[in-house]
């Protein structure tokens, strides 16, 4: 009986969201767990930190090519005698948990924002409005973990590296293009978040939103208008047609708070909204407010951030 965790760790470091499912694992196995990844990744040493005992990679998968990386988790799995199997929930998880789930007539857990409370896990549904707990009967399981849901443990000892030898068929996912999102805090990732809305009048506006996210060290997102009318670019738009975020902060500017923007950002942990108009709908989600001209706001919260860097 073991536990392995999947994990994207593509790209030029280790994402968070792979140290928070380690972790995770290992947390829910009470020990040291096995993780399974694919690509060219680097420093695969370092989830050991975050609990993980060996890492398999599989390096002739270069792309998320679903029916693969399902092969490859359910070889490992089977190897292992694995009884719970833990995801990322982003886009590569949910190409690959239910999969894993149906192959192995598992139990899954979709979202899962915590352990196990008295053997049953806790998820958000509806947008966020409601929860539900979840009880597993079956003798596999198969969890997905939502991104900042529980903080990274580290100190272990390195992590062995094993390359994997089996044979997963022949890929039908062809990269041809890749775009990079650009530097910056990924946004599922991203512990605190500054966005603006049309209220900002134009993308010309947008230099002390950027400002007041460097001094912060937050990420800078935006609704879907601005998105739509290039204002800022499409990974940045989050909401319910964006990306969903749970960051710790959550500061609105400009933006009135409809329900579809409020989907995609009422999991954050706290939400502070910046808006001249009194009745704006955001005002009913935030747990701070403050009712005035965001050129105005700005500055001065700029300002604050800057006296307050300083002092520590």
């Amino acid at each position: 009986m073991s536990t392995i965790v999947f994990i994207d760790t593509r790209g030029e470091k280790l994402p968070k969201s792979a140290q928070e499912a380690v972790t995770y694992a290992s947390q829910l196995a009470g020990g040291p767990v096995t993780a399974v990844t694919f690509g060219d990744a680097q420093g695969l040493e370092a989830l050991g930190a975050n609990g993980a005992a060996k890492v398999v990679v599989a390096r002739a998968v270069k792309a998320v090519d679903g029916q693969q990386l399902t092969k490859l988790v359910c070889a490992v799995a089977e190897a292992s005698n694995a009884t719970t199997i833990v995801c990322v929930a982003d886009a590569t998880g949910k190409a690959v948990a239910p999969r894993v789930a149906a192959r192995m007539k598992a139990g899954h857990v979709a979202g899962a924002t915590g352990l196990p409370e008295g053997g049953r896990f806790r998820r958000n549904v509806f947008s966020g409005k409601a929860r539900a707990f979840v009880e597993v009967s079956s003798p596999v399981r198969v969890v997905s973990l939502s991104p900042n849901s529980v903080p990274i443990t580290t100190g272990g000892a390195p992590a062995s590296v094993e390359e994997f030898a089996g044979d997963l068929g022949p890929a039908r996912v062809t990269v041809k293009e890749l775009r990079k999102a650009g530097a910056g805090i990924p946004l599922p990732e991203a512990e605190r978040v500054v966005s603006g809305g049309r209220g900002m009048k134009g993308p010309e506006n947008w230099g002390p939103i950027e400002e007041l996210a460097r001094e912060l060290g937050a990420a800078t997102a935006c609704s879907r208008p601005v998105a739509d009318d290039h204002w800022r670019p499409h990974h940045e738009h989050v909401g319910q047609t964006g990306v969903a975020i749970r960051p710790d902060l959550y500061i609105a500017i400009g933006i009135s708070g409809a329900i579809q923007h409020l989907a995609g950002v009422n999991q954050s942990k706290v939400i502070c909204v910046i808006n001249k108009d009194p009745e704006a709908p955001f005002f009913k989600a935030a747990d701070y407010g403050i009712v005035g001209d965001a050129f105005e706001v700005l500055p001065q919260l700029i300002a604050a951030a800057k006296k307050l860097n300083a002092e520590r």
